[in-house]
């Protein structure tokens, strides 16, 4: 829904999209990377955490907006409207019951002008938007994760955080991984990744697109998936993810493990289980566990939904786990843990050794994307190829994967 509202919205300010965003054209070699890296690490920018004012407005009634209503509630934020195309149909919804959402024709002038206006979109290029939003004569226009960022003291959702400036670490580290990338498209989506979240700067590379739709089930993994896979979903939420493993291999797999440590998440989850076809429920077990590098008790933010996470603001202390100490023998590993990605792949380390599992692992959580979490793949697996892709704009929806040469020759 928010996707076609905001992809309708954008179309109208298409030639506005290449002054707001950076077109650089085709996707790029080492050579190039190179030099665009050193471009990003010579830059400098001054654009930070926004924090919030009143009126407060959100733009976008999908699952960011349902996520910004529930951060917003938490922190303590109060909502003066929803702007989404979709008005009538969501003023409807019991999601968004006790606001006010209106379409954007309704909104008065005098409001746009003075509110803010906080961008609840990432499946749609962000400065384009920002470019149609402002001709419609909003005068203050910010991505929402660059307000929920201004609240990491008292909530640990973090997709809005900033790189801090490079040092010499960072740029050889950073320019080895550019170099380790099996295709020029994973460099072109990495360099995009880190011009927003270094500069906030809006890079599209012309033939390396941001697909949106695929995350965790790119063509390069759909290709070589058996009728065999046991998958291992850490991070597992809701079962959606699950949902498309079943779809993408029809049914045909050996086993799937759920690891899901949030409670009311993980109830959630079961339920979606529940409904499958007992011959393919039955092949699915959903585990309790909160993964890590080794066992010990870490502070955990819980009934956050998606940003449940080990965090400082967490109110209890849970004993984590490792992925080793599960047993489980893992053909496709998918880590969705809002930032402990890295943590859970060390603490996998025997498992991935001897069972040579596909990876799929999100790094757009914390800085460990900007070459800590490749670099430690690309170190520690051998007779791997390394790919990199972004599933969505303002710097989310990044995802590394790691594919054993192996299963290309099967």
């Amino acid at each position: 829904m928010e996707q076609r509202a905001a992809a309708a919205l954008a179309s109208e300010a298409r030639n506005d999209e290449t002054a707001a965003a950076r077109d650089i054209g085709a996707a790029c070699d080492r050579r190039s990377a190179k030099r665009l890296l050193l471009e990003i690490a010579d830059d400098s920018t001054d654009r930070q955490p926004q924090a919030p004012r009143q009126p407060l407005s959100l733009y976008g009634g999908g699952e960011l907006g349902l996520l910004a209503r529930a951060h917003l509630e938490a922190v303590g934020c109060g909502i003066a409207m929803v702007v989404d195309r979709n008005a009538e149909q969501l003023s409807s919804s019991p999601a968004w019951s006790g606001l006010n959402v209106v379409a954007p024709a309704d909104v008065p002038q005098e409001f746009k002008t003075s509110a803010l206006l906080a961008v609840s979109v990432v499946t749609s290029p962000y400065r384009a938007l920002e470019t149609a939003l402002r001709a419609d004569g909003w005068a203050n226009v910010v991505p929402f994760y660059d307000i929920a960022e201004s609240f990491r003291d008292r909530h640990p959702l973090s997709n809005g955080w900033f790189a801090e400036p490079f040092d010499a670490e960072d740029a050889a580290q950073t320019s080895a991984v550019l170099d380790r990338w099996a295709d020029d498209a994973s460099r072109a989506h990495h360099l995009q990744f880190l011009a927003w979240r270094r500069l906030r700067q809006e890079w599209v590379f012309s033939t390396a697109p941001v697909a949106t739709h695929d995350r965790f089930f790119i063509p390069e993994v759909m290709q070589l998936l058996a009728d065999d896979e046991v998958f291992l979903d850490a991070g597992a939420h809701h079962g959606h993810v699950i949902q498309r493993f079943l779809k993408a291999t029809d049914g045909a797999f050996a086993s799937i493990a759920a690891i899901e440590p949030d409670g009311a998440s993980r109830s959630i989850c079961l339920e979606t289980i529940a409904k499958l076809p007992p011959e393919i429920a039955g092949r699915i077990k959903v585990i309790d566990a909160l993964l890590d590098t080794e066992s010990r008790k870490q502070p955990f933010h819980d009934g956050l939904g998606y940003a449940s996470q080990i965090a400082a603001t967490g109110a209890s202390f849970r004993l984590t786990t490792t992925i080793d100490s599960l047993e489980l023998s893992p053909t496709f590993l998918k880590l969705h843990l809002e930032g402990a990605e890295l943590p859970a792949l060390k603490g996998a380390r025997q498992t991935i050794a001897r069972h040579r599992p596909i990876i799929a692992a999100t790094t757009y959580h914390n800085d460990d994307g900007i070459w800590r979490t490749p670099a430690w793949l690309m170190e520690n697996l051998e007779g791997y190829r390394f790919l990199m892709r972004l599933h969505g704009w303002c710097g989310t929806g990044a995802v590394v994967y790691a594919i054993p040469e192996e299963r290309h020759n099967a």
